[in-house]
């Protein structure tokens, strides 16, 4: 009796298919790490958020780095679609579109990659993928702010865009209040449409 009480107490392993459990895996890597911090990633823990097996995610990733590593480039590709980073358009009411939902609908993404930033600062080891990662976001707003403004973006001005834009991020994460984080964009956009002149 007890012993199919405790059965059906336990829980299923779910069957991952190769190419979806790949992404199961690391959609599981980012809710540990989001919720525990880096330290908790094991595959153990990543198993267990699963459903799977351990070995599954020893197969499908060889080491912890490797999927460190990979699970960040899935935050930021996760990231850059959902966000209107680089919409194409050159419309400025198009830029970073959507950047609020984005966080209300997914935090963990968001939480994942400020946990690997901080760990990066005890672990030099780290800084190599997050620098090679962030330059895609850095490319993305260089490219999109080069089609709104009259003329090409330089490196100074997609930082201080990005560095606002991340802090809106990190500030809805922590405070909530995605209509705040609403109100600063339009602010950002209307100064992305204003003359140079004005500034002066």
């Amino acid at each position: 009796m007890s012993d199919s009480s405790e059965k059906a107490q336990a829980k299923p392993r779910k069957r991952v298919d190769y190419g979806t459990g790949r992404e199961a895996l690391l959609k599981a890597a980012v809710r540990v790490v989001a919720q525990g911090g880096l330290r908790k990633l094991t595959y153990r823990a990543v198993a267990e958020e699963a459903g799977v097996t351990h070995g599954l995610v020893v197969h499908h990733f060889g080491s912890r780095d490797a999927l460190i590593e990979e699970t960040l480039a899935h935050t930021i590709r996760t990231s850059l679609s959902t966000s209107a980073l680089e919409p194409g358009t050159g419309k400025v009411a198009d830029f970073s579109a959507g950047l609020s939902e984005m966080v209300t609908a997914d935090p963990d993404v968001q939480a994942f990659q400020y946990e690997l930033l901080l760990e990066s600062r005890r672990r030099p080891e780290l800084l190599p993928q997050i620098r090679a990662l962030y330059g895609q976001y850095f490319d993305a707003t260089e490219r999109e702010l080069s089609r709104i403004l009259p003329e090409d973006a330089s490196p100074a001005m997609t930082r201080l865009v990005f560095a606002a834009l991340e802090g809106l991020v990190l500030h809805q994460l922590v405070l909530g209040e995605p209509e705040v984080t609403e109100a600063a964009l339009k602010e950002l956009r209307a100064l992305l449409t204003r003359p140079r002149g004005d500034a002066e």
